[in-house]
C-alpha cells in the first residue's frame, strides 16, 4: 500500500525526502516511519535513536489514517517501536511491517534493504518439470543439536538434495512466530523473518545460494489467520468491536477460525493491501519463485463446511495471484484447500481464484490408504486408477501429488513406513510399500512433491522439536538412490522418458484380483516418449505376467524398485529389457511379458534411436 505525505509535510521536509510506502524506510538522511493507526489519538516512534523517549519524535497524522515522520538520526540496525495513545490508554507496538525483529516479543529493527544478489537471474523450471521437496528450516538439519536449524544449516545439505535431483524447495513458513520452535503456522509478525532461523539477511543468503545450486524456492505463507500469540497486530491502535481484534481483523462472527478469532478483515482496503504487499515482498525483495498458501478454505469461507462464503477473501486471492503472475509469469502459486474445488485453479476471467496448482486430496488419501493396508485383499486398484486419472480443469499440472507432507505425517498420522509397520518401520514390508508410494508419486500426472526425509525412509511423525535423523540417509542410502533414479526418469534426464513430463495417461491394465496395474504415460507419443509403468501391489511373485504395449520392438527396463542396490532386503528378480510380442492385449497391438516380484514397480520405455 503506497502513501504519500500530505501538503503540510511537503513544506516540512525537502523534496528529496518524500517517501512512499509503509514501515521503516531508510533514506539518505535518516529513516522515514509510516504506520496505519486510524483510531489513535497520538503516535510516536521510540528507539535507540532517541533513548526511547516518546516526546522526541511524534508522528504527524495523514489524511488516510496513517501517521508519518522522518527521524534524521535513525539508521539501519536501530531498534524501535511505536508508542500509541488511544483515549486514556498508552501502549507500545512493534511495527506491523517490520522487516526484522529481535524476537516475537522484542523490538522492531530498521532493516537495511541493500543486498548483493550477485546477479541472481535464476530461471524457474517449467511447471511440468518440477519435483518439489517440502522442508522445515528448524528441523531439516541442525549443526547445533541444542538449537533449531537455520538457513545456513540448511545450505550444508544442498549437495544431498542436488544428488537426489529435486529442483524446487518448498519451505514451511518463516515469518516470525512465538518462540523458537514451531511449524510456522502461527505468524506473529508477517513481514519479519524468524530471527532464530537467521532473519532477513540469512534468508536472502539462503535464496541466493539455493538459486546458485539449481533450486527454485517456494515459500509457504499464512493468510487465513495471524498469530494467535505474540500478536502486536491485535487491537493495534486500541480500537476494537465485540472485544475482538481491531483494525486488522474481522470484529464479528467472521473472525472465528480454528486458530482463534484471528481472521484478517479481507474486506478492508488497508488489510487487503497489507496482505498483497506481503505476498509481493517475497518475490520482489527475496527473489522467491512461488508461494504456497496455507489452507485457503479458511480464506474463502468461514468454516470447514465451505458453505459460508467470504467473497472478499476469494477476490483477495484473485488480486494477489494476478499481481504475482504479472510481475513474474514463471512464479508458481499453490493452494492448500483439499476440497477438490476446480475453481481454485481456474483463471480470474473464468471466476477462478487464479492459483497455478493445488494440493490434491484425491491423490494423497486414496494412495496412502492403498499402500498402508495390512491385507492385500483390501487394496482397491480402482482407487489407484482414480487417483492417477484425477485432474483439475483438464490439466494434470493443476495438482500437486504426494504421499507425505507436514500435515499427512502428523496430527495422529505417521510417515508411510510407520503406518505400514509402527514397531518395525524399516522392515521389508515397510520398505517395499513405501517405495511403491514413491514410484506412484513420481510417475503420476501432476507435479510431484516429497517431504523431507522421505527419501531415506524417515519414520514416526513430524515434530518441530525433533530434527531429521540423518543417520538414516546412510542406513538407507539405497532408498535415496532409488528415489534419485525415479526423479531422474520423471525429469527425462536421459532423454528416454519424456512421457513422464506430459499430460497423458492411459491406464490400460487393471487386475483387481492379482493387484496389478499398468499404465502408459505420454507427452506427444513415439519412441523415447511413451513410458510404461507396471506396479504389483500384492505380496505375490509373478513369473510370466502379461500386459499391453503400444509399439513393437525392444522395451528397455529403466527402473525396478526391487533391485538389491536399493536394499539388501530386496530380491532383484525382476525382468530386464523385454521384446514386444506381436499379439494384441489390453486394447493395444502388442504385449509384454515380465517377471515381477511382490510390491514392485517397473518402468519401461524405448530408445529414440531404435
Amino acid at each position: 500500500m503506497n502513501h504519500i505525505v500530505t501538503p503540510a509535510h511537503r513544506e516540512a521536509y525537502s523534496t528529496d525526502q518524500f517517501v512512499e510506502g509503509m514501515g521503516a524506510i531508510p533514506l539518505d538522511r535518516g529513516v522515514a516511519f509510516r504506520v496505519w493507526a486510524p483510531h489513535a489519538n497520538h503516535v510516536a516512534v521510540v528507539g535507540d535513536f532517541n533513548g526511547w523517549n516518546s516526546d522526541d519524535h511524534s508522528l504527524q497524522r495523514e489524511d488516510n489514517g496513517c501517521w508519518f515522520s522522518i527521524v534524521e538520526n535513525a539508521r539501519p540496525g536501530d531498534h524501535y517501536k511505536y508508542e500509541v495513545r488511544y483515549g486514556d490508554k498508552k501502549f507500545q507496538r512493534i511495527d506491523p511491517r517490520a522487516r526484522e525483529v529481535t524476537n516475537s516479543v522484542g523490538n522492531g529493527v530498521v532493516h537495511d534493504p541493500n543486498f548483493e544478489w550477485q546477479g541472481d537471474h535464476f530461471t524457474m523450471p517449467p511447471w511440468n518439470e518440477l519435483v518439489i521437496y517440502e522442508a522445515h528450516i528448524g528441523t531439516f538439519f541442525r549443526s547445533n543439536k541444542d538449537s533449531v536449524g537455520t538457513f545456513e544449516d540448511f545450505t550444508k545439505k544442498f549437495e544431498h538434495l542436488q544428488k537426489l535431483g529435486v529442483n524446487a524447495l518448498q519451505i514451511m513458513p518463516i515469518a516470525e512466530f512465538a518462540g523458537d520452535y514451531s511449524w510456522g503456522y502461527n505468524p506473529a509478525h508477517p513481514f519479519a523473518i524468524e530471527s532464530a532461523y537467521g532473519g532477513p539477511v540469512g534468508f536472502k543468503h539462503f535464496v541466493r545460494e539455493a538459486h546458485q545450486a539449481g533450486f527454485a524456492i517456494i515459500l509457504d505463507v499464512v493468510y487465513n489467520h495471524f498469530g494467535p500469540s505474540d500478536l502486536d497486530l491485535w487491537q493495534f491502535d486500541g480500537w476494537s468491536e465485540n472485544d475482538k481484534g481491531g483494525i486488522y481483523f474481522y470484529n464479528d462472527h467472521r473472525s472465528s477460525t480454528p486458530w482463534g478469532d484471528t481472521r484478517p478483515d479481507y474486506g478492508r482496503g488497508e488489510v487487503r493491501a497489507y496482505i498483497r504487499d506481503n505476498a509481493m515482498m517475497w518475490l520482489e525483495d527475496y527473489h522467491v519463485d512461488g508461494l504456497r498458501y496455507d489452507m485457503t478454505l479458511y480464506i474463502r469461507s468461514i468454516d470447514a463446511s465451505g458453505t459460508q462464503d467470504i467473497p472478499e477473501g476469494w477476490s483477495l486471492t484473485q488480486w494477489i495471484n494476478g499481481e504475482i503472475h504479472a510481475f513474474k509469469p514463471s512464479a508458481i502459486t499453490i493452494a492448500e484447500d483439499l476440497q477438490n474445488n476446480a475453481y481454485l485453479t481456474k483463471s480470474n476471467d473464468e471466476g477462478g481464484a487464479g492459483f497455478a496448482t493445488q494440493w490434491d486430496a484425491r491423490f494423497v488419501h486414496p494412495i496412502r490408504d492403498v499402500i498402508t493396508q495390512s491385507d492385500d485383499r483390501h487394496r482397491d486398484m480402482n482407487q489407484v486408477c482414480n487417483a492417477l486419472r484425477h485432474r483439475y480443469n483438464g490439466d494434470a499440472f493443476q495438482r500437486i501429488v504426494y504421499t507425505e507432507s507436514h500435515d499427512e505425517v502428523a496430527n495422529g498420522k505417521s510417515r508411510v513406513p510407520s503406518e505400514v509397520d509402527e514397531s518395525e518401520p524399516d522392515n521389508w514390508y515397510a520398505q517395499k510399500r513405501a517405495t511403491i508410494g514413491l514410484a506412484l508419486t513420481l510417475t503420476a500426472p501432476g507435479i510431484p512433491m516429497l517431504f523431507q526425509g522421505q527419501e531415506f525412509l524417515e519414520d514416526g511423525w513430524f515434530q518441530d522439536a525433533e530434527s531429521l535423523d540423518w543417520d538414516k540417509s546412510d542406513e538407507h542410502a539405497g532408498i535415496v538412490k532409488l528415489t534419485s533414479r525415479l526423479i531422474r526418469l520423471r525429469l527425462n534426464r536421459d532423454g528416454n522418458t519424456r512421457g513422464l513430463t506430459g499430460q497423458h495417461i492411459d491406464i490400460h491394465h487393471v487386475n483387481q484380483s492379482n493387484k496389478v496395474i499398468a499404465f502408459i504415460r505420454r507427452r506427444d507419443g513415439g519412441l523415447g516418449d511413451e513410458t510404461v509403468v507396471v506396479i504389483n501391489f500384492a505380496n505375490q511373485h509373478y513369473g510370466q505376467y502379461e500386459f499391453g504395449l503400444p509399439s513393437p520392438g525392444t522395451w528397455r527396463r529403466r527402473f525396478s524398485s526391487d533391485r538389491k542396490i536399493f536394499s539388501d532386503d530386496f530380491g532383484g528378480n525382476a525382468s530386464g529389457d523385454i521384446e514386444s510380442i506381436d499379439q494384441a492385449y489390453d486394447g493395444h497391438p502388442y504385449r509384454g511379458r515380465v517377471e515381477i516380484p511382490p510390491y514392485t514397480a517397473l518402468i519401461y520405455s524405448q530408445d529414440p534411436n531404435e
